[in-house]
């Protein structure tokens, strides 16, 4: 099955400050603030939704493609996701703007000062998802300009395209009449546990209301797992992979919801989707950046046969042989 991804595309630009913000601020000057700092290092790491699900789904050898808005500042970043089998011939490429940047100032404290630049972003509701051709058998409408999410799902529902509706981080900026539509009709809804209630509260349905708009809502849960919901069934509770060294949380969510839709490509169930996710999120979870961990077929066998069982690793790592191991 060829996924589309829609979504973020961007790069996360990461100083560290050897002192403490609060110590360059004067109490009686806070109405005229112009601060400088002298940074120790600068770390740039890929990111932005689509881009990290990509990269996920690129290394379990589904081959998808992304679809986005970047700026002409693409180009390496580009050819790494190319490397690690992402087709990106349908990214568009604003003549005005740069790639969405985060960027960020940490102190010694921990305390940030910190800024989200849009950029190209804004120009992805002008992406047209009946020009991909072949067409997809499934979108991903994952975090991005808020209108081109709404496009992108109508579009889906106009073209009989089935789609799956990750909001994450946008819910804050839907009002209600955008998350209702947003997530109607979705094959797959996707959130973590904060934006579970979140969407209940934009959206002002009960959980009732929201299984008879999306076939399955799967909400992740941390360490306590992966909740899978559909209407008339009863909730199942997917375990999450134990023992994991936190290294950079960022980036987990995505890599979760790559192994699961890569699962569900191979047409395999919801539980071993979920069971695939949580693997591959636990090697995501090890690695520092959204996109440093590598989806390697024997690591997450084992990691599968020690959380899960035998039987569910026999199961999943018969798709996971054809997977190519880039990095």
């Amino acid at each position: 099955m060829r996924i589309a991804v829609t979504g973020s595309i961007a790069t996360d630009h990461l100083m560290t400050f050897p002192g403490r913000i609060v110590d360059q601020l004067i109490p009686d000057r806070l109405d005229q603030v112009s601060l400088s700092f002298l940074a120790d290092d600068l770390e740039i790491r890929r990111g932005g939704v689509a881009a990290n699900i990509s990269y996920g789904l690129g290394g379990l050898g589904l081959d998808p493609v992304l679809v986005g808005a970047v700026g002409s500042d693409f180009g390496e970043y580009e050819v790494w996701l190319k490397e690690h089998g992402v087709d990106t011939g349908a990214v568009h490429v604003s003549a005005r703007r740069q790639t969405a940047r985060f960027v960020c100032l940490t102190d010694q404290d921990a305390n940030q000062i910190a800024a989200f630049y849009a950029g190209a972003m804004t120009e992805a509701r002008d992406i047209d998802l009946g020009r991909l051709d072949p067409l997809p058998g499934l979108v991903v409408v994952a975090p991005d300009d808020p209108e081109a999410m709404l496009r992108h799902t109508a579009r889906c529902r106009a073209l009989g395209i089935p789609f799956a509706a990750d909001p994450s981080q946008q819910l804050a900026r839907l009002d209600g009449d955008q998350a209702r539509t947003l997530l109607t009709g979705a094959r797959w809804l996707f959130t973590n546990e904060y934006e579970a209630t979140l969407l209940l509260e934009r959206t002002g349905w009960s959980r009732d209301d929201v299984m008879h708009q999306a076939g399955a809502w799967i909400t992740t849960l941390g360490a306590d797992g992966v909740r899978i919901e559909t209407a008339g069934r009863p909730a199942l509770t997917v375990p999450a992979v134990a023992g994991v060294r936190t290294a950079d949380p960022t980036g987990a969510g995505d890599a979760f919801r790559a192994g699961f839709l890569a699962a569900l490509a191979w047409d395999l169930d919801s539980p071993h989707a979920a069971r695939l996710g949580c693997a591959l999120a636990s090697l995501a979870l090890a690695e520092v950046g959204s996109q440093a961990y590598t989806p390697d077929p024997a690591r997450l066998t084992a990691v599968i046969t020690e959380t899960y069982g035998t039987a569910a690793a026999e199961t999943i790592a018969a798709h996971l042989g054809g997977a190519p191991c880039r990095r």
